[in-house]
């Protein structure tokens, strides 16, 4: 046996005091009467300190339900915090990343409108730069002539 329940041991303990006590006052050179008043008395002790057995075992079984009760409360409390407190983190990443999202999406449509003004513009400046040149070709053509 590895470990001894406490329970079984008890109840071990109190039959075989019951038993000796009963043996001892049968095996006694007693009278009758004497012998009768004895296992009265034996057994009104025994019924007394099974009633306190009985009534320890209650307090204590209420004493660790409550203890049990708290700490499951307590635990169940933290839990529901701390899952609280992970939704909330959540729903506020959730958010910063969509509004990273949507800022990015308004950089990149007003990057795509600055490059096509750009473009307008590098379009035109090629243009007239081009039409400057030919005019002086076409000047210098003249004068040659």
């Amino acid at each position: 046996m590895s470990e001894m329940n406490t329970k079984d041991f008890l109840i071990g303990s109190l039959i075989g005091g019951i038993v000796g006590a009963s043996a001892a006052l049968l095996l006694a050179p007693k009278s009758g009467k004497e012998l009768r008043n004895d296992l009265n008395e034996q057994a009104q002790l025994a019924k007394e300190k099974t009633t306190q057995l009985t009534s320890t075992a209650y307090d204590k079984g209420n004493e660790w339900a409550s203890y049990a009760k708290e700490k499951s409360a307590s635990i169940a409390k933290v839990v529901s915090d701390q899952s609280a407190q992970v939704v909330d983190k959540v729903k506020e990443v959730t958010s910063n990343v969509k509004a990273d999202a949507e800022e990015t999406k308004e950089l990149a449509d007003e990057l795509a409108g600055e490059v096509g003004e750009a473009q307008e513009e590098v379009k035109e400046t090629v243009k007239r730069e081009v039409d400057e040149i030919q005019a002086k070709i076409e000047e210098e053509a003249s004068q040659t002539k």
